[in-house]
């Protein structure tokens, strides 16, 4: 087996192997052991994501199941024959609220906030998937009331949880590659619609089985459309958050955790140029590149970030080798001595370049704890009041570099600098108009 072939793997096979029996313990936490008391759990959001979560923690006791489209909360019927079933959430919690010990949130982006702050605000310990919110301004009241309740949190990162991050990191932090100052993530998906814009103004049939109010929520009222429901809605700025929203928190992960990022200075789109905001503003562009500058911190230099998705991709590493290819989801992370580059999701496969640092790498001692899985982590911290890795305190911050990339979206050519303590651009008022939607009468946060 090639070298670079062996450094692929890794990842690869920990991924599948972190969810063994018992827990331990990642870095933000301490000790070992494997509670056998059983959490009443409530998983709202069932579709995709959602019905994967709700599988994870089956061995729980799932109390209740509610979606907005009653066709989901059917399929998990059968298999979780105990749990009552609901349509609004704010009808569960009004029945249940003193049956339910924690939740799972798995619902459309612009509705996260408004469970998850419900949730939190009852004293529940909550699962949420990425992104966080659907704002800056929902991620700052989620994070602060978390810290308020005390209660146990985890983002749905899933590789933030996988052994190869945590290699990732033993090897920055080792001199793998030297002191990084520049890292290119990119992403291959196209979340685009401009050809929809008028259609989706055309009212639909609203299937029988949904509640099209309900799953609003906190967005304007508008006719329903199957553009938006029940797969796409990513595409649709109301709603989701684009392919940066939808794979930051995956991506840009492991080197936001390595090299303690924190909140960027300044935030530049420089492409497209194709795309005008008050034409296509309903939508996303069909790509994007998207400048992050990063404060030094300590013995880290500063650090450029450039996100790149669609058809707009990384330059080709000149040290990889010609019969390889970058994955179509990751990064290379360049350093004064070499390069790593990694997949998606907890820095899966990943490789150093040249050839020849890589050797004896991947014999390295552990530094950091591995983890037994994303959502045993976060059970076990349930039961225990240990803090999960990706807490909101740590997913609220990696949240908000994509809420801010897709504001500059709209601001293209132009860089803004952001004063993330403040939480605001210093110089664009306009691009502050957006760190906080309208949300609709009878949904305030």
């Amino acid at each position: 087996m090639r070298r670079r072939t062996f450094l692929s793997g890794i990842g690869l096979a920990t991924a599948g192997a972190s969810i063994g029996p018992g827990f331990v313990w990642g870095l933000r936490g301490a000790g070992t052991g494997s509670p056998n008391n059983k959490l009443n759990l409530a998983a709202i959001g069932l579709n995709n994501q959602g019905r994967s979560d709700l599988h994870q923690v089956a061995g729980e006791n799932i109390v209740a199941l509610c979606d907005a489209d009653t066709q989901y909360t059917a399929r998990e019927a059968s298999r979780f024959s105990r749990a009552k079933l609901y349509q609004d959430f704010r009808r569960m919690f009004d029945e249940m609220g003193k049956e339910i010990d924690a939740v799972i949130i798995a619902t459309p982006d612009h509705s996260h906030a408004v469970i998850a702050l419900r949730a939190i605000e009852m004293g529940k310990h909550v699962y949420c998937e990425k992104p966080l919110a659907h704002s800056v301004y929902e991620v700052r009241k989620l994070m602060q009331s978390a810290r308020e309740r005390k209660v146990v949190t985890q983002l749905g990162n899933q590789g933030h949880s996988f052994d190869s991050i945590r290699v990732f990191r033993e090897w920055v932090e080792g001199g793998a590659i030297g002191a990084v100052r520049e890292v290119h993530a990119f992403g291959g998906s196209v979340y685009s619609e401009p050809g929809l814009i008028e259609e989706v103004k055309r009212a639909q049939p609203v299937p029988k089985t949904l509640d099209w109010d309900l799953w609003l929520g906190p967005a304007e009222s508008r006719p329903f459309h199957p553009a938006y429901h029940p797969r796409t809605w990513r595409r649709w700025t109301r709603f989701g958050t684009g392919v940066i929203g939808d794979w930051t928190c995956h991506i840009i992960d492991p080197v936001f955790w390595t090299l303690d990022l924190g909140a960027p200075a300044s935030v530049e789109a420089v492409e497209p140029a194709d795309y005008d905001p008050a034409v296509h503003g309903e939508t996303f562009p069909a790509g994007n590149v998207i400048h992050f500058t990063f404060a030094g911190k300590g013995d880290r230099p500063p650090v450029k970030l450039t996100w790149s998705d669609g058809p707009r991709q990384p330059p080709r590493p000149v040290e990889l080798p010609a019969d390889e290819h970058l994955p179509e989801f990751g990064a290379v992370v360049a350093g004064d001595k070499g390069k790593i580059i990694y997949g998606s999701h907890g820095a899966r496969a990943l490789q150093i370049l040249p050839e020849e640092r890589a050797e004896g790498w991947s014999r390295q001692p552990q530094r950091y704890s591995r983890s037994a899985g994303h959502c045993k982590e976060w059970l076990a911290g349930c039961k225990s009041g240990q803090s999960a890795g990706s807490d909101f305190s740590y997913g609220g911050p990696l949240t908000e570099v994509a809420l801010l990339g897709i504001i500059a979206m709209r601001f293209c050519g132009q860089k803004l600098h952001w004063d993330g303590a403040a939480m605001k651009f210093t110089n664009c008022a306009a691009a502050n108009a957006f760190l906080k939607p309208e949300f609709r009468k009878g949904w305030e946060m």
